[in-house]
């Protein structure tokens, strides 16, 4: 295939949620159809042998939740699907903020019963600043539902965007009949016994009297509710829907791998291919003729048997072709990259050459950090991949003195990949570790533990924020330096970072020192 048939059947997407929507489950239907498993696991309960196949950390198949984001590829209809399937759980929203950078549109999940929750929202709104074009898919209509008109009410108001419905659904519940495919104008009905996929009727006229031989009595009432769909809801402009403006709606369940194709299938076609990328100095398009990308993720020890340590790297412009020397701009070194891998999730295989919109593995040995940018040569910076300030802070210290290598190497690669934030007390010399969430000190508890045989315990610090800060005038920087000395850090890049104890201290740091410039996100 020539380069631009390669670029046009990409769809590198992200799938996301408020935990317990059934993003993960989604995800693994998905893989089912595209034929990369064979048989989809379940995420919630720890008693049966097969995990989902993008929770492939033994913390994630112990929570029942994803505590990483993993990517998965696959062929189908003549599409490369890469599917980066992201937490739920608001403690590591930062790792789906990031990975979001990397994808050209995303699929959001929404619970039936539920409706729109406070992280979707967080999720859409990232999707807003960015213009991702986003799908939405109702899930769960096995169980008793909110209505579905007041759904659409709800997903309109709270995620602030225009709604159209491509499928109906025919009750929920026990009384869940199926869906109807305006799309498509065809009937699926729902046999909560089979988890096969059901075969699909054709339906062009919806009021063909033969409707009342597959739903019975509630053939009127699917009509009724179809005729003001038309009459409420716009037409599917695509360019809108492109343009991040409309929110096409599907309804099903993923348990039952119900109603999953038919999202697969319409999303494949109006979908976009990979988009232009946006780096400091200008627009990097996909069809540039010059190799370029970025790391989003780092992952230590994706395969714990080899201690191997991953970078990933979303591919924006140009051909990747392994063996091939790329620059590392930060370092202003190059690269010979021998073993790139694809990935199914946890699993690897080497690949000779990727096109934009892939995402590939680069093996590293400490050689990246989270924003790098990959080149033929060009100094360019790809933009949005900040840290964020962190809002939980924890003294770190060692449990076990003979474990120290371990525990050091443990940290330093835990922190390389965006987990938490280690910052050096210029005070005391003590290591703090910084998070947005409780949950994320328990996994690195449990990770330097399994991967690495250390051990560590943590000290409640009382802290309100971290702030990177800079300054024109360096006597000015070393005056608030000496001022501050005591609540004075630095981050793991040797960056200063002032530790303020509360929003007031804060305020007053800032009302006082009028030339120097905080920062709440380490991209600046």
């Amino acid at each position: 295939m020539d380069f631009q048939t390669e670029l046009e059947r990409r769809r590198t997407f992200a799938i996301v949620s408020h935990p317990d929507a059934g993003k993960t489950t989604l995800t693994e239907k998905l893989l089912l159809f595209g034929g990369a498993i064979r048989v989809a696991g379940a995420v919630k309960s720890n008693k049966i042998k097969k995990g989902a196949t993008s929770d492939f950390m033994e913390i994630e198949r112990q929570r029942g939740i994803s505590v990483a984001t993993s990517v998965m590829g696959f062929e189908y209809d003549g599409y490369k699907v890469n599917i980066l399937d992201t937490p739920g759980h608001q403690d590591f929203q930062e790792d789906t903020f990031r990975t979001l950078t990397a994808v050209d549109s995303v699929i959001i999940v929404v619970d039936a019963a539920k409706g729109v929750e406070p992280q979707t929202e967080k999720l859409m709104n990232v999707c807003r600043m960015r213009k991702t074009p986003v799908i939405v898919f109702i899930n769960k209509l096995d169980r008793p539902t909110q209505g579905s008109f007041e759904l659409l009410d709800e997903i309109e108001n709270q995620l602030k965007i225009k709604v159209r419905p491509l499928s109906w659904p025919i009750n929920s519940g026990p009384d869940f009949k199926g869906v109807y495919n305006i799309y498509n104008r065809s009937l699926n009905l729902f046999n909560p016994n089979v988890q096969e996929i059901e075969p699909i009727i054709a339906f062009d006229d919806i009021n063909n009297p033969e409707l009342e031989n597959y739903i019975r009595n509630d053939a009127k009432i699917l009509r009724e509710e179809l005729e003001l769909v038309e009459g409420v809801y716009p037409e599917l402009d695509v360019n809108e829907y492109l343009a991040g403006n409309l929110a096409p709606v599907f309804f099903g369940s993923a348990l039952y791998n119900f109603g999953v194709q038919e999202l697969l299938d319409t999303f494949l076609k109006i979908a976009p291919f990979p988009r232009p990328s946006y780096t400091e100095e200008r627009e990097v398009k996909p069809d540039e003729e010059k190799f370029s990308g970025f790391v989003f993720k780092i992952h230590a020890n994706i395969d714990p048997n080899h201690r191997s340590r991953i970078a990933f790297v979303k591919v924006c412009s140009g051909q990747f072709v392994r063996n091939n020397m790329y620059k590392n701009v930060r370092l202003g070194k190059t690269f010979r990259i021998s073993s790139p891998t694809a990935f199914m999730a946890s699993q690897k295989e080497i690949v000779d050459e990727a096109f934009p919109g892939d995402i590939i593995g680069v093996p590293d040995t400490g050689n990246f950090i989270i924003g790098d940018t990959l080149t033929e040569g060009e100094d360019i910076h790809f933009k949005g991949l900040p840290s964020f300030s962190p809002e939980l802070f924890r003294y770190m210290e060692n449990a076990d003195p003979m474990k120290t290598k371990q525990l050091n190497k443990g940290i330093d690669q835990l922190m390389d990949e965006g987990v938490a934030q280690l910052f050096t007390s210029q005070f005391n010399g003590r290591k703090i570790i910084g998070t947005v969430g409780q949950l994320q000190f328990e996994v690195i508890q449990y990770r330097l533990e399994h991967e690495y045989t250390a051990k560590c315990r943590f000290e409640v610090l009382s802290m309100y924020k971290a702030c990177w800060i800079e300054c024109d005038d360096p006597k000015k920087l070393d005056e608030f330096k000496k001022r501050k000395h005591q609540k004075m850090a630095k981050d793991k890049r040797g960056r200063d970072v002032f530790m303020a104890d509360s929003s007031f201290i804060l305020q007053m740091a800032q009302d006082e020192f009028k030339d120097i410039r905080f920062h709440f996100t380490s991209e600046f």
